[in-house]
């Protein structure tokens, strides 16, 4: 029977991607060849990838989450599971390979920019037969991070969209950079899927050709229903049909950039399901994205739901 009421979800986001440890190392130091030795001024293992940081932004934010994807069986693998469930992620669709190992990314952070050496591992292999779709069957909303990474996925991105939509979820992308620099055809066919897109300006200058971000937003927005391109230490610009809008980011002392575009990205997707308006959207987007650059790694220093509220 047919009572009219909504259909219940255990999770808002369900979260498809990547999921890795960083070694996030700190200093004004160039590495140099040659057996040259440098001094860093703080090393910091944590919870690495796009999709695990966004992840966990969003739970910060009193989101109910559930993380999807593949690690190995290792001690790093380990750590992820241990650092994702006591920041209150479901994990019951995290995958566990013996025969891979789990992904690592070296980070060289400086205040204002980052250098990043990736080891992809477990995070290439994860394929659309390691999804498990009852978790998205209930969720309100899928994400997916890092998609220039998930080379087993790439393929078949539209299609695991068109299902999630189909089934009444809404569904956003982030890129992340693309290491081959060929930035592949695949992403046409997600986008035209997608309703949210959220690159930062390299990517969507990469994506579309165009030099400009403000004319790659346009561009983007004539495929996404709803895109918002980040223009780093400016803020951000966003569009929704014809309204377009911009914001910048509020004045917090940067330790280390890495994450911010994931808990941006948390930012702005928590808004859209709470249903605001595109300048709440964005300007909460932005301060999450800001105050997460608060201390080293992704995830130490997220935004509290009074934390980003209290600098609207």
């Amino acid at each position: 029977m047919n009572t009219g009421l909504p259909k219940a979800h255990d999770f808002d986001i369900a979260v498809v991607g990547d999921l890795n440890v960083d070694l996030v190392l700190c200093g004004d130091v160039t590495p140099a060849f040659g057996q040259t030795e440098k001094l860093v001024d703080e090393a910091t293992l944590t919870m690495g990838s796009s999709s695990a940081i966004f992840a966990c932004g969003a739970a910060r934010l009193g989101m109910r989450v559930a993380s999807i994807g593949k690690i190995g069986d290792d001690e790093f693998g380990r750590f992820m599971l241990r650092e994702m469930s006591g920041r209150g992620l479901d994990t019951a669709g995290v995958v566990i390979d013996p025969m891979l190992k789990t992904g690592v990314g070296v980070i060289l952070s400086r205040p204002e920019d980052r250098a990043i050496l990736t080891y992809l591992g477990s995070l290439a292999a994860l394929s659309y037969a390691d999804i498990d779709f009852s978790i998205l069957e209930r969720s309100r909303h899928l994400h997916i991070g890092a998609y220039f990474l998930l080379n087993a996925l790439q393929p078949d991105v539209a299609a695991l969209f068109r299902k999630a939509r189909a089934a009444g979820l809404t569904v956003s992308l982030d890129t992340n950079y693309d290491p081959s620099g060929k930035w592949n055809s695949h992403v046409s066919k997600a986008l035209e899927a997608a309703d949210i897109f959220l690159p930062n300006e390299t990517e969507a200058c990469a994506i579309t050709g165009s030099s400009d971000p403000m004319a790659a937003l346009n561009i983007l927005a004539e495929h996404v229903p709803i895109v918002a391109v980040k223009l780093g230490p400016r803020g951000a610009a966003a569009r929704w049909g014809r309204e377009v809008v911009e914001s910048a980011p509020p004045s917090i002392p940067v330790v280390d950039t890495t994450g911010a575009g994931d808990s941006f990205d948390a930012g702005f997707i928590y808004g859209y399901l709470k249903g605001w308006d595109l300048p709440a959207m964005l300007r909460f987007a932005c301060i999450c994205g800001a105050l997460s650059t608060r201390a080293a790694g992704g995830t130490a220093a997220q935004a509290t739901l009074s934390e980003a509220l209290a600098l609207m």
